[in-house]
């Protein structure tokens, strides 16, 4: 991940959320590599915690499927991603994240909701900052606040944690899928249109968006999954 260790904190219910917010982040934002190994003692050094929390965060990762345990060294890793899962993976994104944004721009139609416009556009400069710097972890982070920014104001709690699971899993290929095709390979994201059908209280725009963004971004996943390593 990359930070320097730190003087371990003491052990609390407030570290083990902060740990365990700090390396999912990590992983969302790809900064924990597939068929990378890492240790507890490791991750515990890097974010200057005792094992005891680091050891609950991965507990937690392992259950939502976004790391594995190696048995034989106990060494983690984020589990690989085959053609079928990368299949199974966005079947579930399409499913869920298009509705998210639909059921926003709704609610925030009927809450007069200006700001929401507002916040998106700027997440979206950054985004667009990122991509021509080509500054991989300041467009995985702005990518993913843009997205969920707009989920968010979904009001729907279950769509929205099966969708921060999904995240979870996708994440650190999304990264890889970066780094292999540049900023010029993914410039042609639906953000605009998205912000666009968010203005016109346009539900089935934002859907439309969303689903198109997705299904880019899968496919050229898909391209990487079937070229190899």
């Amino acid at each position: 991940m990359g930070k320097p260790a730190r003087k371990p904190l003491a052990d609390s219910q407030a570290v083990h959320d902060q740990v365990y917010d700090a390396i999912r982040q990590a992983l969302i934002t790809g900064r924990i590599a597939p068929g990378k190994g890492v240790s507890l003692r490791s991750l515990a050094a890097e974010l200057g915690v005792s094992p005891m929390p680091v050891r609950d965060a991965v507990r937690r990762l392992v259950a939502e499927r976004a790391l594995a345990i190696n048995p034989a060294n106990k060494r983690l890793s984020v589990p690989s991603l085959t053609a079928e899962r990368l299949e199974q993976l966005s079947l579930a994104r399409l499913w869920v994240e298009p509705e998210l944004a639909a059921r926003a721009v709704t609610r925030a139609a009927a809450q007069a909701d200006a700001g929401l416009v507002r916040q998106l556009q700027a997440i979206d400069a950054e985004v667009d900052e990122a991509l021509r710097l080509g500054d991989v972890d300041r467009y995985m982070t702005a990518n993913h606040a843009f997205h969920f920014a707009l989920y968010e104001r979904a009001g729907a709690e279950v769509l929205l944690s099966m969708a921060g699971g999904l995240w979870l899993q996708v994440g650190p290929f999304m990264r890889v899928v970066f780094g292999r095709v540049g900023a010029d390979g993914l410039v042609a994201d639906r953000h605009a249109e998205a912000i666009a059908a968010l203005k016109a209280k346009d539900a089935d725009g934002a859907r439309r968006a969303i689903a198109a963004d997705l299904s880019e971004g899968m496919d050229k996943m898909r391209a990487a999954v079937e070229s190899g390593p």
